[in-house]
């Protein structure tokens, strides 16, 4: 029997996130019998390319990824999550 588990992931269109998403999603981080509800945060002015993002992983068609959440509100994105991946949390700056 497969379980579902609910990750947040913070600065989901940044390098690392990118990076880590097709990982979650492909069964690697937790599993080939466990189905992936991602929550995707990230600041407002990068929700285009968190979009981009998505639609890739859309594009992968995961079989475990069941789920994807975006938002730039931090409220929906742990909401009921089982693990939070706190990775690309602040943009760079000059430096």
């Amino acid at each position: 029997m497969s379980r579902v588990v609910k990750v947040a992931v913070t600065g989901a269109a940044g390098q690392i996130g990118y990076s880590l998403l097709p990982r979650i999603a492909n069964g690697e981080v937790f599993g080939m019998d466990t189905k992936v509800h991602l929550h995707l945060l990230e600041i407002t002015p990068a929700l285009p390319s968190l979009e981009g993002v998505v639609m890739e992983m859309d594009d992968c068609a995961f079989p475990l990824l069941e789920k994807m959440v975006i938002t730039d509100d931090p409220n929906v994105a742990f909401d009921g999550v089982n693990w939070a991946l706190l990775v690309g949390s602040r943009p760079r700056s000059a430096g």
